[in-house]
């Protein structure tokens, strides 16, 4: 069997975008969790408002796959953890830039 699914770039030309947000308030001790997720419309909408909202966008697929595969109001496991370290510290490191 042919699998027209063989990567990612061919999977979002067929099935549009796919999007997760999080929410992580450090200053009150809250884990990171899932608060938004989506694909194709839903996904595209919240892309949008966060492009509205100049709310940095990160793309790693492997990242979205395991946030998608959670319940929206979970918590992020801690094996997620570092990389979502990585992507706050370049968030982080962005916003200081500009």
């Amino acid at each position: 069997m042919i699998s027209k699914h063989f990567n990612h770039v061919n999977r979002r030309k067929l099935n549009g975008p796919s999007a997760a947000v999080i929410r992580y308030d450090e200053a009150n001790g809250e884990e990171p969790q899932i608060v938004a997720q989506g694909k194709g419309y839903v996904a595209q909408k919240i892309i949008d408002l966060a492009k509205e909202n100049n709310i940095h966008l990160e793309e790693d697929t492997m990242l979205l796959e395991n946030l998608l595969d959670l319940d929206l109001g979970d918590n992020i496991p801690p094996q997620l953890y570092a990389v979502i370290a990585e992507m706050l510290l370049l968030i982080e490191e962005m916003e200081r830039n500009y």
